[in-house]
């Protein structure tokens, strides 16, 4: 097939392309912006457009097919000629089901947790020697891309992001995915762009669940409550699994499952598997892909055999550096729950480090003065709470401007130290202790293009 990509340089985006150029597939592609890692990544093979911009002459009928980016507006040039030549348009997401829907596939959704789930799942796979195509939305170690579509893969494992399909499809993502086997990691309302209550965001995930056919199946987390509740009153076909936080225990700063009964919580110290992350949420997330891989027929031997390799994505809880009274983390956290789950797990893990919390406001929902009060309390274990917000951000989205004020009312937490500005933050980290100290940086943005390694490295010195 020779498709074009309108906007390649997503995220999403070139890795499908990247992965359908290994496939064998003819790929063209523009866009207005691509930035690295994107830009390098497609100018290696070969795929990164000669010019930046939008050319509607390039539209021909010889393609077989557009693929249509999110970061694409209605009105795009190229878009209007494929309409007016009858060209075939695919979203990303409907591509993905076109080259998986003869497969089983396994959607992970949720508002948090579905990267990592998604992450596990694929991992213990491929450590034992399954083939599967994925979807999944970081890097893993491991895997060059973030895709793979392959024609004798039985299972697809795919991220389901609720966001849009399109600009021209206003339908959630992973409904377009259609489960096989379902997961649901939680629901905290997000997206207040595209989901202006609660009640409709919580709509979009009954929809997911009632998807689900009689032959699959439907694994969701007993301990979040509005969850709960939505699995008992839905119209669900499909066999339902309830899950809950994995048995653990820590020792000497090390993470163990205890596997003598997966189902049932205990504190004892028998049947211990060392992990390599560590956190509440991820021990609840490891539950949710042990059964989806016991769906696909994996025993639980083999799932905990493989999972103790696992590192987790990039981004999500991820050590920066580390010396014997320092650690510096980084962590895609940036919704309330996120936040409340992150901070709760360093804050657990080292119970006798002083921890710093760093968090960006970065998204318009988090930017947005209503949403706010969403996060109350999620910063009550840090020792040392940071919020770091950009006023140019703010107006770049075109949002009513926030105040300090509103963050240390919207978080209930007046002893909040409130930054705007890069160097500054960089100034204030710098001259804190550094003994006996976790610090934790976290952002779906980058602090107003803070460098988190450089500065890491600094607070080993």
């Amino acid at each position: 097939m020779t498709l074009h990509f309108i906007a390649i340089g997503g995220s999403a985006m070139h890795n499908l392309a990247l992965a359908l150029h290994h496939k064998g597939y003819q790929i063209t592609g523009s866009d207005d912006v691509i930035f690295d890692p994107a830009k390098s990544r497609l100018d290696k093979a070969g795929l990164l457009p000669c010019e930046i911009g939008w050319f509607p002459e390039e539209i021909t009928t010889d393609l077989d097919a557009i693929i249509l980016g999110m970061h694409a507006r209605e009105d795009n040039p190229e878009l209007l000629k494929a309409k007016e030549l009858g060209i075939k348009i695919y979203s990303y997401p409907e591509f993905l089901y076109e080259q998986s829907k003869n497969k089983t596939r396994i959607v992970v959704g949720g508002s948090h947790g579905k990267t990592t789930i998604t992450a596990m799942i694929i991992h213990v796979l491929q450590q034992l020697n399954i083939n599967c195509d994925y979807m999944v939305g970081a890097q893993l170690e491991g895997f060059d891309i973030m895709v793979k579509l392959s024609e004798e893969a039985e299972f697809m494992v795919i991220e389901g992001d609720e966001y849009l399909t399109s600009p021209i499809d206003r339908r959630p993502k992973f409904h377009v995915y259609q489960p096989t086997i379902g997961i649901i990691s939680g629901i905290a309302w997000d997206h207040i762009n595209v989901f202006p209550t609660f009640d409709f965001y919580v709509e979009q995930f009954k929809i997911f669940a009632e998807m689900i056919p009689e032959n699959g199946c439907y694994i969701y987390c007993e301990d979040d409550i509005v969850l709960r509740e939505m699995s008992e009153t839905a119209n669900i076909c499909a066999p339902k699994i309830r899950y809950t936080v994995h048995p653990h225990y820590i020792e000497d700063g090390v993470t163990f499952l205890n596997i003598l009964n997966p189902s049932v919580k205990t504190d004892g110290n028998e049947g211990g598997i060392p992990l390599q992350i560590f956190g509440k949420h991820n021990l609840t997330n490891i539950n949710a892909a042990r059964l989806a891989c016991n769906a696909i027929g994996i025993s639980n031997e083999q799932f905990y055999d493989a999972i103790q390799t696992f590192k987790g994505a990039s981004n999500r809880l991820e050590l920066l550096r580390k010396n014997e009274t320092c650690a510096v983390f980084k962590d895609f956290a940036h919704s309330p729950s996120k936040l409340k789950a992150t901070v709760e797990a360093l804050k657990a893990q080292f119970p006798h480090r002083k921890l710093v919390a760093c968090m960006e406001l970065h998204t318009f929902s988090s930017l947005t003065e209503k949403f706010l009060e969403q996060y109350a309390g999620a910063m009550d274990c840090a020792d040392v709470g940071i919020i770091f917000f950009s006023p140019d951000t703010v107006a770049h989205k075109k949002l009513p401007p926030i105040t300090s004020e509103m963050i240390f009312n919207a978080f209930q937490r007046s002893d909040l130290e409130v930054y705007h500005h890069a160097k500054q933050l960089e100034e204030r980290i710098l001259a804190m202790p550094d003994t006996d100290t976790v610090f934790a940086f976290m952002s779906s943005g980058n602090f107003g293009g803070l460098d988190l390694r450089r500065l890491a490295d600094r607070l080993m010195v």
